[in-house]
C-alpha cells in the first residue's frame, strides 16, 4: 500500500475511534444496589426467538424478571410484524407496570410504541432505537460497525470488492452497522461494494445466503478482485462461508455480527473463510434492560441508552476472545 493509503487508513481509524468514544459517553452502569420487581408485572414483546441472539436476549429478560420477584407476560411474534402489533395491543389492554420491546421493523412498530406511551405504560426497548422509549439497552453498534469494517479493510489490504447483504435496513441496529461500514469505506477508494446488494431473508437464511453467494462466486471468479462478504448479522454468513468452502475459494472471507456459536466456531477454525465476528452479549443485554425497568419503577433515573460491550473475534484472538461464545460441550 502507498503512503497515501496508509495516511487514509490512519485517519479512518482515528475517526472511528472518536465516534466510538462519543457513543460510549453513557456507559453501562454497574451498580451494587438491591433491585426488586416484587409485585410488578412486566410485558415482554419480541419479534422472534428463532435466532440465537434473539433467544438469549429474551431469556435474559425472563430470567431477570423472575430473579427480581416480578411476573412476566412474555409474547413471541414468530417473525410476523402483524402478530407483534396484535400482541402489543394485548399488552396495552392488560396494563402491565412496564413493557419491554425487542427488535423488529421500526417503520411498522413506531406508531404502536407511541400507543404504549399514550396508554401511560413505561416503555423500554432492546435493540430498538425509538424516541418513545425511556431506555434502549443495546450494544454500541456504531463501534461494532466501524471495528468490523476496519478489520475487513485490514484483511483486504485496503483494496478489492465486497458482497454486502442489506435486507434489513429498516431494523435500527442493522442500519447503524451498515452506515458505519459505508462511512469507513468512504476513506478507501480502492474498495468497492458490488451492486446490486444482496438481500438476506428470514426464514431459510442460511440456505438463501448459500445459494446467493454460490451464484456470485460463479459471476466473480478468482481474478475479479472479490475478497469479502459482509452482513449486519452472522446467520447469513454461515451459509456464505459454506458456499465459499464448497467452491474451493481461498480468496474470499466472511464478516458478521452477533456471535452465534456456529459462526464463532467457523472463525476459530484456521482453515475456514470466516474471518471475523463482532460478538455481542445478548443475555446480558436482556438482563440489563430488566434492571433498568426495576430502577425506573423504584424511582431512580435511568439513561436513555445502556451499552453492553461486544467482543471483536478474529483469527488471531479466537482461541481466547472466542472461548465464551463457542458451542458448549
Amino acid at each position: 500500500m502507498t503512503s497515501t493509503t496508509g495516511t487514509i487508513s490512519c485517519r479512518a481509524r482515528i475517526q472511528a475511534s472518536v465516534l466510538a468514544l462519543a457513543m460510549t459517553a453513557l456507559p453501562l452502569a454497574v451498580e451494587a444496589e438491591e433491585l426488586s420487581l416484587e409485585g410488578k408485572t412486566i410485558g415482554v414483546t419480541v419479534i422472534g426467538t428463532d435466532h440465537h441472539w434473539d433467544l438469549m436476549a429474551y431469556q435474559g429478560q425472563l430470567d431477570e424478571i423472575e430473579r427480581l420477584g416480578g411476573e412476566a407476560i412474555a409474547l413471541d411474534a414468530g417473525r410476523n410484524d402483524q402478530t407483534q402489533i396484535s400482541q402489543i395491543q394485548t399488552l396495552i389492554a392488560q396494563k402491565p407496570d412496564a413493557i419491554i420491546e425487542q427488535l423488529g421493523n421500526i417503520d411498522v412498530l413506531d406508531p404502536w410504541l407511541k400507543k404504549i406511551v399514550d396508554a401511560e405504560i413505561p416503555l423500554f426497548t432492546v435493540d430498538t432505537a425509538t424516541p418513545h422509549a425511556i431506555n434502549n439497552t443495546t450494544s454500541n453498534n456504531y463501534n461494532i460497525g466501524a471495528e468490523l469494517a476496519l478489520q475487513m479493510v485490514q484483511d483486504m489490504g485496503g483494496e478489492g470488492k465486497i458482497l454486502v447483504f442489506n435486507g434489513f435496513y429498516s431494523v435500527p441496529v442493522c442500519k447503524i452497522r451498515y452506515d458505519q461500514l459505508k462511512y469507513v469505506l468512504e476513506n478507501f477508494p480502492e474498495m468497492e461494494v458490488i451492486e446490486p446488494e444482496l438481500r438476506d431473508v428470514i426464514p431459510n437464511t442460511v440456505q438463501s445466503a448459500h445459494s446467493d453467494v454460490t451464484d456470485m462466486l460463479t459471476k466473480h471468479g478468482e481474478d475479479s478482485g472479490l475478497k469479502a462478504v459482509w452482513a449486519c448479522w452472522d446467520v447469513p454468513m454461515v451459509g456464505a462461508t459454506q458456499a465459499i468452502e464448497a467452491a474451493g475459494r481461498t480468496d474470499v472471507k466472511t464478516y458478521g455480527v452477533d456471535g452465534s456459536p456456529e459462526y464463532v466456531e467457523m472463525v476459530a477454525d484456521p482453515a475456514s473463510p470466516a474471518a471475523a465476528v463482532a460478538a455481542q452479549q445478548p443475555y446480558e443485554i436482556g438482563k440489563q434492560a430488566v434492571q433498568n425497568v426495576a430502577r425506573y419503577l423504584g424511582g431512580q433515573e435511568v439513561p436513555p441508552f445502556s451499552f453492553v460491550p461486544a467482543v471483536l473475534i478474529n483469527k488471531e484472538n479466537a482461541a481466547t476472545a472466542g472461548a465464551d461464545f463457542l458451542p458448549k460441550e
